[in-house]
Protein backbone atom coordinates (compact mmCIF):
# COMPACT_ATOMS: atom_id res chain seq x y z
CA UNK A 1 0.00 0.00 0.00
CA UNK A 2 1.39 3.37 -1.18
CA UNK A 3 0.97 5.84 1.63
CA UNK A 4 0.82 9.85 1.36
CA UNK A 5 3.69 11.17 1.91
CA UNK A 6 4.88 12.79 4.97
CA UNK A 7 3.80 16.59 5.75
CA UNK A 8 5.98 19.58 5.98
CA UNK A 9 5.81 21.77 9.19
CA UNK A 10 3.75 24.29 7.00
CA UNK A 11 1.23 21.36 7.08
CA UNK A 12 1.23 21.08 10.71
CA UNK A 13 1.27 24.76 11.65
CA UNK A 14 -1.96 24.95 9.59
CA UNK A 15 -3.70 21.90 11.10
CA UNK A 16 -2.51 23.42 14.42
CA UNK A 17 -4.34 26.82 13.38
CA UNK A 18 -7.20 25.31 11.78
CA UNK A 19 -7.78 23.05 15.16
CA UNK A 20 -7.39 26.54 17.43
CA UNK A 21 -9.91 27.97 15.32
CA UNK A 22 -12.10 24.44 15.52
CA UNK A 23 -11.89 24.78 19.29
CA UNK A 24 -13.28 28.23 19.45
CA UNK A 25 -16.06 27.92 17.49
CA UNK A 26 -17.07 24.60 19.26
CA UNK A 27 -16.48 25.60 23.04
CA UNK A 28 -19.76 26.32 25.05
CA UNK A 29 -21.27 29.38 24.86
CA UNK A 30 -20.71 29.34 29.25
CA UNK A 31 -17.32 29.34 28.68
CA UNK A 32 -17.41 32.85 27.47
CA UNK A 33 -19.65 34.13 30.06
CA UNK A 34 -18.11 32.57 32.77
CA UNK A 35 -14.44 32.54 32.41
CA UNK A 36 -13.55 36.65 32.87
CA UNK A 37 -10.17 35.91 30.72
CA UNK A 38 -12.22 35.03 28.24
CA UNK A 39 -15.07 37.42 28.20
CA UNK A 40 -13.85 39.66 26.25
CA UNK A 41 -13.68 36.64 23.29
CA UNK A 42 -17.76 36.73 23.78
CA UNK A 43 -18.77 39.20 20.99
CA UNK A 44 -16.52 37.15 18.13
CA UNK A 45 -17.90 33.96 19.36
CA UNK A 46 -21.18 32.66 16.97
CA UNK A 47 -23.37 32.67 20.06
CA UNK A 48 -26.43 30.28 19.21
CA UNK A 49 -29.61 31.92 19.02
CA UNK A 50 -31.72 29.45 20.51
CA UNK A 51 -30.16 29.60 24.23
CA UNK A 52 -33.65 27.22 26.04
CA UNK A 53 -33.23 23.61 26.43
CA UNK A 54 -34.66 21.66 24.15
CA UNK A 55 -36.91 18.70 23.87
CA UNK A 56 -34.28 16.07 23.57
CA UNK A 57 -31.55 17.72 25.87
CA UNK A 58 -34.23 17.70 28.76
CA UNK A 59 -34.50 14.00 28.44
CA UNK A 60 -30.85 13.50 27.99
CA UNK A 61 -30.17 15.77 31.17
CA UNK A 62 -32.92 13.35 33.15
CA UNK A 63 -31.06 10.40 32.26
CA UNK A 64 -27.61 11.85 33.14
CA UNK A 65 -29.57 12.72 36.55
CA UNK A 66 -30.36 9.54 37.50
CA UNK A 67 -26.94 7.81 37.08
CA UNK A 68 -25.94 10.91 38.89
CA UNK A 69 -28.42 10.11 41.50
CA UNK A 70 -28.22 6.41 41.46
CA UNK A 71 -25.32 5.14 39.99
CA UNK A 72 -24.37 3.53 36.90
CA UNK A 73 -25.51 -0.08 38.48
CA UNK A 74 -28.64 1.15 38.40
CA UNK A 75 -29.04 1.35 34.57
CA UNK A 76 -31.22 -1.71 34.14
CA UNK A 77 -33.92 0.11 36.31
CA UNK A 78 -33.47 3.20 34.25
CA UNK A 79 -34.61 1.24 30.82
CA UNK A 80 -37.28 -0.40 33.28
CA UNK A 81 -38.78 2.70 34.23
CA UNK A 82 -38.47 3.93 30.84
CA UNK A 83 -40.56 1.01 29.08
CA UNK A 84 -43.21 1.11 31.91
CA UNK A 85 -43.59 5.37 30.49
CA UNK A 86 -43.47 4.68 26.84
CA UNK A 87 -46.17 2.43 27.49
CA UNK A 88 -48.46 4.61 29.35
CA UNK A 89 -47.12 7.62 26.86
CA UNK A 90 -49.26 8.51 23.18
CA UNK A 91 -45.97 9.06 21.56
CA UNK A 92 -42.24 8.47 21.37
CA UNK A 93 -39.40 9.76 23.54
CA UNK A 94 -35.35 8.80 23.35
CA UNK A 95 -34.61 5.37 25.20
CA UNK A 96 -31.81 4.69 27.29
CA UNK A 97 -30.15 2.83 24.90
CA UNK A 98 -28.46 5.75 23.92
CA UNK A 99 -25.99 4.38 26.68
CA UNK A 100 -22.58 5.76 25.64
CA UNK A 101 -23.69 9.45 25.32
CA UNK A 102 -25.15 9.58 28.98
CA UNK A 103 -22.33 7.58 30.10
CA UNK A 104 -19.89 10.17 28.82
CA UNK A 105 -21.79 12.78 30.11
CA UNK A 106 -21.92 11.38 33.51
CA UNK A 107 -18.12 10.33 33.49
CA UNK A 108 -17.77 14.30 32.89
CA UNK A 109 -19.34 14.92 35.94
CA UNK A 110 -17.85 12.47 37.70
CA UNK A 111 -14.37 14.36 36.90
CA UNK A 112 -14.99 18.12 36.74
CA UNK A 113 -18.69 18.42 38.97
CA UNK A 114 -20.38 20.23 36.17
CA UNK A 115 -24.30 19.48 36.11
CA UNK A 116 -25.66 17.14 33.95
CA UNK A 117 -26.73 19.23 31.16
CA UNK A 118 -22.94 21.28 30.83
CA UNK A 119 -21.63 18.13 30.82
CA UNK A 120 -23.74 16.67 28.71
CA UNK A 121 -22.41 20.47 26.09
CA UNK A 122 -19.07 19.17 27.38
CA UNK A 123 -18.89 15.99 25.92
CA UNK A 124 -20.98 17.37 22.56
CA UNK A 125 -18.70 20.02 22.25
CA UNK A 126 -15.47 17.20 22.51
CA UNK A 127 -16.56 14.94 20.37
CA UNK A 128 -16.87 17.35 17.46
CA UNK A 129 -13.42 18.81 18.29
CA UNK A 130 -11.85 15.13 18.14
CA UNK A 131 -14.32 14.94 15.13
CA UNK A 132 -12.17 17.90 13.47
CA UNK A 133 -8.88 15.57 14.05
CA UNK A 134 -10.29 12.30 13.05
CA UNK A 135 -11.41 13.92 9.86
CA UNK A 136 -7.28 15.41 8.99
CA UNK A 137 -6.33 11.91 9.61
CA UNK A 138 -8.71 10.16 7.52
CA UNK A 139 -8.83 12.69 4.08
CA UNK A 140 -5.24 12.60 4.80
CA UNK A 141 -5.19 9.08 4.67
CA UNK A 142 -7.56 9.02 1.36
CA UNK A 143 -5.96 12.04 -0.47
CA UNK A 144 -2.69 13.16 0.60
CA UNK A 145 -2.30 16.15 3.65
CA UNK A 146 -2.69 19.02 1.49
CA UNK A 147 -6.20 17.54 0.60
CA UNK A 148 -6.65 16.58 4.37
CA UNK A 149 -5.97 20.00 5.19
CA UNK A 150 -8.49 21.32 3.43
CA UNK A 151 -11.26 18.84 4.17
CA UNK A 152 -10.26 19.79 7.92
CA UNK A 153 -10.65 23.62 6.85
CA UNK A 154 -14.27 22.95 5.67
CA UNK A 155 -14.95 20.80 8.78
CA UNK A 156 -14.47 23.23 11.26
CA UNK A 157 -16.80 25.84 8.89
CA UNK A 158 -19.49 23.03 8.59
CA UNK A 159 -22.58 24.95 9.69
CA UNK A 160 -24.51 21.50 11.21
CA UNK A 161 -21.03 20.51 13.39
CA UNK A 162 -21.04 23.62 15.53
CA UNK A 163 -24.68 23.38 15.66
CA UNK A 164 -23.89 19.86 16.98
CA UNK A 165 -21.20 21.06 19.62
CA UNK A 166 -23.12 23.71 20.99
CA UNK A 167 -26.14 21.79 22.53
CA UNK A 168 -26.63 18.44 24.50
CA UNK A 169 -27.08 16.64 21.12
CA UNK A 170 -26.16 12.87 20.34
CA UNK A 171 -26.00 13.41 16.29
CA UNK A 172 -21.91 15.19 16.56
CA UNK A 173 -20.94 12.33 18.64
CA UNK A 174 -22.83 9.88 16.63
CA UNK A 175 -21.09 11.34 13.83
CA UNK A 176 -17.22 10.73 15.61
CA UNK A 177 -17.99 7.12 15.73
CA UNK A 178 -19.50 6.75 12.32
CA UNK A 179 -16.69 8.66 10.58
CA UNK A 180 -13.88 6.36 12.79
CA UNK A 181 -16.01 3.10 11.78
CA UNK A 182 -15.16 4.16 8.18
CA UNK A 183 -11.94 5.00 8.57
CA UNK A 184 -11.19 2.17 10.18
CA UNK A 185 -13.06 -0.25 7.34
CA UNK A 186 -10.78 1.49 4.89
CA UNK A 187 -7.53 0.96 6.52
CA UNK A 188 -8.45 -3.00 7.03
CA UNK A 189 -8.76 -3.31 3.57
CA UNK A 190 -6.05 -1.60 2.48
CA UNK A 191 -3.39 -3.26 4.87
CA UNK A 192 -5.88 -6.48 5.47
CA UNK A 193 -5.08 -9.28 8.63
CA UNK A 194 -3.31 -6.09 10.02
CA UNK A 195 -4.24 -6.99 14.01
CA UNK A 196 -4.20 -3.17 15.59
CA UNK A 197 -6.48 -1.94 13.20
CA UNK A 198 -8.98 -5.00 13.19
CA UNK A 199 -8.76 -4.62 16.66
CA UNK A 200 -10.07 -0.94 16.28
CA UNK A 201 -12.18 -1.69 13.84
CA UNK A 202 -14.00 -4.36 15.85
CA UNK A 203 -14.39 -1.61 18.73
CA UNK A 204 -15.43 1.10 17.00
CA UNK A 205 -18.59 -0.65 15.59
CA UNK A 206 -19.34 -1.63 19.60
CA UNK A 207 -19.38 1.88 20.58
CA UNK A 208 -21.32 2.50 17.50
CA UNK A 209 -24.19 0.03 18.60
CA UNK A 210 -23.94 1.59 21.97
CA UNK A 211 -24.35 5.21 21.08
CA UNK A 212 -27.64 5.50 18.95
CA UNK A 213 -29.77 3.31 16.86
CA UNK A 214 -28.91 5.29 13.89
CA UNK A 215 -25.84 2.41 13.87
CA UNK A 216 -27.62 0.66 11.85
CA UNK A 217 -27.99 3.15 8.67
CA UNK A 218 -23.94 3.42 9.05
CA UNK A 219 -23.28 -0.74 9.16
CA UNK A 220 -25.22 -1.15 6.50
CA UNK A 221 -23.33 1.80 4.37
CA UNK A 222 -20.24 -0.35 5.64
CA UNK A 223 -22.22 -3.57 4.29
CA UNK A 224 -22.54 -1.42 1.04
CA UNK A 225 -18.75 -0.42 0.44
CA UNK A 226 -18.01 -4.30 1.87
CA UNK A 227 -20.78 -5.91 -0.93
CA UNK A 228 -19.50 -3.88 -4.04
CA UNK A 229 -15.74 -4.02 -2.88
CA UNK A 230 -15.87 -7.72 -5.77
CA UNK A 231 -15.67 -4.68 -8.19
CA UNK A 232 -14.30 -1.83 -7.12
CA UNK A 233 -11.54 -3.03 -6.19
CA UNK A 234 -11.42 -1.14 -2.58
CA UNK A 235 -8.86 -3.21 -1.30
CA UNK A 236 -8.83 -6.86 0.21
CA UNK A 237 -11.40 -8.38 2.27
CA UNK A 238 -10.03 -11.55 4.56
CA UNK A 239 -12.28 -13.79 7.09
CA UNK A 240 -11.18 -11.51 9.77
CA UNK A 241 -12.72 -8.89 8.80
CA UNK A 242 -16.11 -10.13 8.16
CA UNK A 243 -16.01 -11.99 11.21
CA UNK A 244 -14.81 -8.73 13.11
CA UNK A 245 -17.64 -6.83 11.05
CA UNK A 246 -19.93 -9.54 12.94
CA UNK A 247 -18.81 -9.29 16.18
CA UNK A 248 -18.33 -5.81 16.59
CA UNK A 249 -21.97 -5.10 16.34
CA UNK A 250 -23.37 -8.31 18.10
CA UNK A 251 -20.66 -6.98 21.24
CA UNK A 252 -22.45 -3.70 21.31
CA UNK A 253 -26.13 -5.65 21.30
CA UNK A 254 -24.68 -7.78 24.29
CA UNK A 255 -24.22 -5.22 26.22
CA UNK A 256 -27.10 -3.11 25.14
CA UNK A 257 -29.32 -6.51 26.80
CA UNK A 258 -26.82 -6.31 29.84
CA UNK A 259 -27.60 -3.05 30.85
CA UNK A 260 -31.44 -3.30 30.10
CA UNK A 261 -31.57 -6.06 32.19
CA UNK A 262 -32.66 -8.25 29.62
CA UNK A 263 -33.86 -9.24 26.64
CA UNK A 264 -37.32 -8.56 27.22
CA UNK A 265 -36.51 -5.21 28.57
CA UNK A 266 -34.64 -4.98 25.36
CA UNK A 267 -36.53 -5.83 22.88
CA UNK A 268 -39.42 -3.43 24.68
CA UNK A 269 -37.55 -0.91 24.32
CA UNK A 270 -37.12 -0.70 20.70
CA UNK A 271 -40.20 -2.16 19.87
CA UNK A 272 -41.88 0.69 21.31
CA UNK A 273 -39.70 3.59 20.36
CA UNK A 274 -40.80 2.05 16.46
CA UNK A 275 -44.37 1.97 17.48
CA UNK A 276 -44.37 5.33 19.35
CA UNK A 277 -41.96 7.22 16.79
CA UNK A 278 -45.03 6.49 13.55
CA UNK A 279 -47.45 8.15 15.73
CA UNK A 280 -45.56 11.41 16.88
CA UNK A 281 -47.45 14.50 15.80
CA UNK A 282 -43.55 16.78 15.33
CA UNK A 283 -42.28 13.61 13.33
CA UNK A 284 -45.54 13.54 11.33
CA UNK A 285 -45.66 17.43 10.57
CA UNK A 286 -41.88 17.69 10.02
CA UNK A 287 -40.20 13.85 9.54
CA UNK A 288 -41.83 12.68 5.77
CA UNK A 289 -41.18 13.71 2.20
CA UNK A 290 -39.83 12.84 -1.02
CA UNK A 291 -36.92 10.48 -1.04
CA UNK A 292 -34.73 13.49 -2.77
CA UNK A 293 -35.63 15.67 0.82
CA UNK A 294 -32.25 15.45 2.07
CA UNK A 295 -30.73 16.32 -1.34
CA UNK A 296 -32.73 19.39 -0.73
CA UNK A 297 -31.84 20.28 2.93
CA UNK A 298 -28.28 19.72 2.40
CA UNK A 299 -28.57 22.17 -0.35
CA UNK A 300 -30.55 24.96 1.82
CA UNK A 301 -27.71 24.51 4.81
CA UNK A 302 -24.53 24.59 2.79
CA UNK A 303 -25.48 25.05 -0.94
CA UNK A 304 -21.91 25.42 -2.31
CA UNK A 305 -19.93 22.77 -0.72
CA UNK A 306 -23.04 20.41 -1.58
CA UNK A 307 -22.63 21.65 -5.42
CA UNK A 308 -19.07 20.99 -5.68
CA UNK A 309 -19.45 17.49 -3.97
CA UNK A 310 -21.84 16.21 -6.86
CA UNK A 311 -19.95 18.01 -9.30
CA UNK A 312 -16.74 15.38 -7.69
CA UNK A 313 -19.28 12.42 -8.21
CA UNK A 314 -20.18 13.08 -11.64
CA UNK A 315 -15.98 13.22 -12.43
CA UNK A 316 -15.57 9.86 -10.59
CA UNK A 317 -13.72 7.48 -12.13
CA UNK A 318 -12.87 3.84 -11.57
CA UNK A 319 -9.65 4.34 -10.49
CA UNK A 320 -10.57 7.00 -7.59
CA UNK A 321 -10.97 4.41 -4.81
CA UNK A 322 -11.01 6.96 -2.22
CA UNK A 323 -14.05 8.94 -3.16
CA UNK A 324 -15.82 6.08 -4.54
CA UNK A 325 -15.19 4.60 -1.16
CA UNK A 326 -16.90 7.67 0.53
CA UNK A 327 -19.86 7.46 -2.38
CA UNK A 328 -20.72 4.10 -1.67
CA UNK A 329 -20.89 4.73 1.78
CA UNK A 330 -22.98 7.66 1.50
CA UNK A 331 -25.56 6.22 -0.93
CA UNK A 332 -25.72 3.08 1.18
CA UNK A 333 -27.02 4.95 3.88
CA UNK A 334 -28.73 7.54 1.77
CA UNK A 335 -31.00 4.68 0.52
CA UNK A 336 -31.94 3.58 3.56
CA UNK A 337 -32.54 6.97 5.56
CA UNK A 338 -34.74 8.19 2.83
CA UNK A 339 -37.08 5.28 3.26
CA UNK A 340 -37.77 6.01 6.99
CA UNK A 341 -41.05 7.54 7.06
CA UNK A 342 -41.82 10.15 9.53
CA UNK A 343 -38.20 9.79 10.45
CA UNK A 344 -36.18 12.38 8.21
CA UNK A 345 -34.09 15.33 9.92
CA UNK A 346 -30.72 16.59 8.91
CA UNK A 347 -29.35 16.29 12.11
CA UNK A 348 -29.22 12.78 11.35
CA UNK A 349 -26.97 13.49 7.82
CA UNK A 350 -24.10 14.81 9.85
CA UNK A 351 -22.37 11.34 9.06
CA UNK A 352 -22.15 12.57 5.64
CA UNK A 353 -20.68 15.71 6.24
CA UNK A 354 -16.96 15.04 6.07
CA UNK A 355 -17.41 12.78 2.78
CA UNK A 356 -19.15 15.56 1.33
CA UNK A 357 -16.56 17.91 1.98
CA UNK A 358 -13.68 15.77 1.09
CA UNK A 359 -15.39 15.58 -2.51
CA UNK A 360 -16.12 19.54 -2.40
CA UNK A 361 -12.33 19.77 -2.15
CA UNK A 362 -11.86 17.48 -4.81
CA UNK A 363 -13.73 19.56 -6.97
CA UNK A 364 -12.10 22.47 -6.07
CA UNK A 365 -8.50 20.97 -6.83
CA UNK A 366 -10.29 20.44 -10.15
CA UNK A 367 -11.42 23.53 -11.27
CA UNK A 368 -8.24 25.20 -10.13
CA UNK A 369 -5.60 22.99 -12.29
CA UNK A 370 -5.68 25.54 -15.14
CA UNK A 371 -3.44 28.00 -12.38
CA UNK A 372 0.01 25.82 -13.15
CA UNK A 373 1.68 25.95 -10.42
CA UNK A 374 -0.34 28.37 -8.25
CA UNK A 375 -2.82 25.90 -8.04
CA UNK A 376 -2.34 24.94 -4.61
CA UNK A 377 -2.53 28.75 -3.60
CA UNK A 378 -5.84 28.96 -5.90
CA UNK A 379 -7.32 26.23 -4.29
CA UNK A 380 -6.56 27.17 -0.91
CA UNK A 381 -8.12 30.75 -1.23
CA UNK A 382 -11.34 28.79 -2.60
CA UNK A 383 -10.96 26.86 0.40
CA UNK A 384 -10.58 29.91 2.40
CA UNK A 385 -13.90 31.48 1.30
CA UNK A 386 -16.12 28.69 0.95
CA UNK A 387 -14.93 28.56 5.04
CA UNK A 388 -16.36 32.37 5.39
CA UNK A 389 -19.67 31.09 3.23
CA UNK A 390 -20.18 28.46 5.49
CA UNK A 391 -20.04 30.34 8.66
CA UNK A 392 -22.17 32.76 7.16
CA UNK A 393 -24.38 30.50 6.45
CA UNK A 394 -24.28 29.30 10.27
CA UNK A 395 -25.09 32.71 11.34
CA UNK A 396 -28.23 32.64 8.93
CA UNK A 397 -29.61 29.71 10.46
CA UNK A 398 -28.47 29.44 13.73
CA UNK A 399 -27.51 32.63 15.12
CA UNK A 400 -29.78 35.20 13.10
CA UNK A 401 -32.41 32.17 12.64
CA UNK A 402 -32.40 31.17 16.31
CA UNK A 403 -32.76 27.01 14.64
CA UNK A 404 -32.64 24.23 17.12
CA UNK A 405 -34.42 21.54 15.02
CA UNK A 406 -32.81 21.43 11.23
CA UNK A 407 -36.54 20.46 9.55
CA UNK A 408 -37.05 21.98 6.25
CA UNK A 409 -39.70 24.48 6.48
CA UNK A 410 -36.93 25.90 9.55
CA UNK A 411 -34.22 26.38 7.04
CA UNK A 412 -36.90 27.88 4.42
CA UNK A 413 -37.78 30.11 7.41
CA UNK A 414 -34.33 31.00 8.22
CA UNK A 415 -33.48 31.54 4.39
CA UNK A 416 -36.52 33.86 4.00
CA UNK A 417 -38.08 31.76 1.22
CA UNK A 418 -41.17 31.39 3.65
CA UNK A 419 -42.30 34.32 5.64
Amino acid sequence: MRLPPNPSRRFFFGFCLLFLVGVFLRLPMSVFSESGALAQLNTLHPAAGFQSIGFDEALYRGYVEDLVRYGASSYPDLAERYVELQRRLPTAILPPTRFLYVFAAYLWHGIFGTEALASLRWVSSLFSILLLVLTAGFAGRLGGWRIGLCVMALMVCAPTQIHMAQHALIDGFFAFWAMASLWLLWENLRRPNYAPWLALYGLSLTLLVLTKENAMFVYLGLLAALALNRWLQFGTITPSLLGVSIIGPLAGIVILVFLCGGVVTFLDTYRLLVSKASVLPYAIATGDGPWYRYLVDLLLISPLVFLLAWGAVFNLRLSDKPSLFLVVFVAGTYLVMCNIRYGMNLRYTTIWDMPLRYLAVLAIWDLTRSFGQRKELAAGIATALLCVFDLRQYEIFFVQGGLYELVTGGLLHALRILK
